[in-house]
């Protein structure tokens, strides 16, 4: 996926048609002078990032302006660009602009609608933490969904690939007002933009998070649904405050029975296939969050264990036969060794039944 983004942006045509919409603007501009020094010994072997990154830097040695002249410059050219190239000028602002934080945060709120300044945004934060909280609250009132998401997506304490807010981390609440505003988003992905960042102050406030949830649970359908992806690692957690919340309460109606693996033993790269029988007594329906836990054996001998979610449903009182199967094959994000494995099923976030099985090493031919 990302030699195929590196393929697909930044290309010859793409850096020609970027080059002329900003000459379209300027006649400052150093068309020509740019072009050279894109074409750099090193550009092909640059990843999509850092070619992001020398494309901002031949646009400021290429547009001899200063800094405020040189923005309104680019906040002309930017309706005209696309794709990964739009996200130069964030970064243009993120790189120039720190000396001007008023003028280079709304600029932010104005590129941001052509590629998000997400990631342009959080030097000014760490930089001035009152000054951009004030900016997120009125992006955050913004008709445009893509500014809106920057207000939420901007602050997220852990956001990926990214620098680390970290007296957000220690300290969420300045984040809490913005979040406020948006829990009722008409857009998903500004609402999605919420929930990730109530994920991410969930790995590091938990109670704070659950009492967020408590607070806004029932507002809307949406933000309902907002607020369970927000949870999903204290749910996978089996934090029972969070099952309590979304109605998954202690399963004493509950059993699973004859869990079975088809295969004991079995090489890496195989699959792992099992069933079981879910039991629910009584006389009344029980919502069940059903998930399966895999204790899988590292490199040094112990156990790492990864949840999985198999399914949520209201189950009537009855008997259910469940099976399910599950690659054991390597993959970028996991590297399986040899040896005993253990698996765990969980109902509620309560272990109900487990068994164990091997992974045998592949033969080599």
């Amino acid at each position: 996926m990302a030699e195929r983004l590196k393929e697909r942006f930044f290309t010859t045509t793409s850096i020609t048609e970027f080059a002329d919409a900003i000459a379209g603007v300027s006649p400052v501009f150093d068309r020509e002078g740019f072009l050279e020094c894109i074409y750099d010994a090193d550009w092909e072997e640059r990843e999509l990032k850092d070619k992001m990154h020398h494309t901002t830097r031949c646009l400021h040695a290429a547009l001899p302006l200063p800094y405020p002249e040189a923005l309104d410059v680019l906040r002309k050219a930017a309706p005209s660009v696309k794709g990964f190239e739009a996200l130069v000028f964030p970064d243009f602002v993120e790189m120039y602009g720190l000396d001007y934080p008023d003028l280079s945060l709304e600029a932010l709120g104005y590129f941001t609608r052509f590629g998000s300044a997400e990631f342009a945004v959080r030097p000014f934060l760490i930089q001035d933490l009152g000054r951009g909280i004030s900016y997120l609250l009125k992006w955050a009132d913004d008709p445009d969904e893509n500014v809106r998401r920057l207000a939420s997506e901007g602050c997220r304490p852990r956001l990926p690939w990214a620098i680390a807010l970290n007296d957000l981390k220690a300290d969420p609440g300045p984040i809490l007002p913005v979040l406020e505003k948006l829990k009722d988003d008409p857009s998903e992905m500004v609402r999605r933009s919420v929930a990730n960042n109530l994920n991410d102050i969930s790995k590091d406030h938990p109670d704070l998070v659950l009492d967020v949830c408590r607070r806004w649970y029932g507002v809307s359908e949406r933000t309902d649904a907002l607020l369970k992806h927000a949870c999903r690692g204290l749910l996978k957690a089996g934090n029972p405050a969070a099952l309590h919340i979304f109605g998954f309460d202690a399963p004493e109606q509950v059993s699973v029975e004859g869990l079975s693996v088809e295969s004991k033993q079995f090489p890496i790269g195989g699959t792992l296939s099992f069933g079981f029988t879910l039991q629910v007594q009584g006389d009344t329906a029980c919502s069940v969050r059903l998930e399966y836990v895999i204790g899988y054996r590292k490199a040094n001998g112990s156990l790492s264990k990864k949840v999985f979610k198999h399914s949520e449903r209201t189950y009537e009182p009855g008997t259910y036969t469940i099976k399910k199967r599950h690659t054991m094959q390597d993959m970028s994000t996991r590297r399986h060794y040899p040896g005993e494995h253990h698996l765990w099923i969980h109902v509620n976030g309560h272990p109900k039944a487990d068994t164990s099985f091997v992974l045998e090493p592949v033969e080599m031919v």
